[in-house]
Order: structure tokens, then sequence, then C-alpha cells
């Protein structure tokens, strides 16, 4: 399980190794999506808190990054932070998750990115549930959910 001193040490030391890489050119991931997501996973911006659609959708499956599908929060570790974003206590793997220290706007946090593709999905905090007392605030455009669900598929 991860933890906060952990979270700490890869943005500071470095990330694990993700599975697989992909790459594309900025041209090629604004072809391939939304106006909005490449806004918020290609440069880095956010959604309005409570404006995303899989902020209260709590259905069984896997939810992958929006730009390589890479599987990165299972439904099971999902939890009502009431911050306005979905969020998790830990990643699906702990490779699928890249870690960097985040000083924009005056504050000090720790972005969170897809490790296969770099793309940005939010920000991990330390004022989560235990045990892990992680709280991985992500911005519902970075994903979407493989539903296990067979009505909402």
């Amino acid at each position: 399980m991860l933890t906060w001193k952990t979270i700490i040490n890869f943005a500071v030391k470095g990330n694990l190794t993700p599975d697989r890489r992909v790459e594309k050119t900025n041209a090629e991931w604004r072809q391939q999506l939304t106006p909005e997501q490449y806004r918020i996973t290609r440069q880095k911006g956010t959604e309005r808190p409570h404006s995303g659609a899989l902020c209260s959708i709590y259905d069984e499956g896997e939810y992958n990054c929006i730009c390589c599908d890479t599987s990165l929060f299972d439904s099971t570790i999902k939890f009502n932070s009431d911050s306005g974003w979905p969020s998790f206590t830990q990643p699906i793997k702990p490779n699928a998750i890249k870690y960097k220290k985040d000083d924009s706007f005056g504050m000090v946090r720790v972005e969170v990115m897809c490790n296969t593709c770099d793309g940005h999905l939010g920000h991990v905090f330390p004022d989560g549930p235990e045990p892990s007392g992680l709280r991985y605030c992500i911005n519902s455009e970075s994903m979407q959910l493989d539903s296990k669900n067979e009505e909402t598929k």
C-alpha cells in the first residue's frame, strides 16, 4: 500500500517504471481528445468542482486514462470526499501513476499523471481515509469508466 511518505519519495527522487509508454505529438492528442480533455490532460487544466460526470458514479469497474486507456483506479477504492472531484485511496498498481511536485498557485502539492502517457489527472493529498490516508483527487475528463455493469456499457 502506498503512503504519503512513498508519494513524496516518488515526487522527489523519481517514479516507478511504467509497464509501457505511449507518446504522441500535440497534434495527435488534439485529434484524439475533446477540447476539454486536451485542456485538462495535456495542458494541466482542471474542471470545475462537482461538474464532472464521474463524480457521482459508483458502478463497478476500472477507471482508465482517457488518453491511452491504461488502468488507473479500481471502483472498490473510490470514495465520496465531498471535494467535487472523483476521489480514490490508491492507484490500481503502484506504477500506474507518476508523481511530480507542483508549486503553482503559491502552494505545494503533488501532481498525479498517467505514468504511461504523462496525461495530467489531478493531485494527491494526505487527507484521505485510513488505512492509506491518501486522497487522489482526479478530473473526470481525464478518465473513462470501464464498467463491469453490463447495463451501463
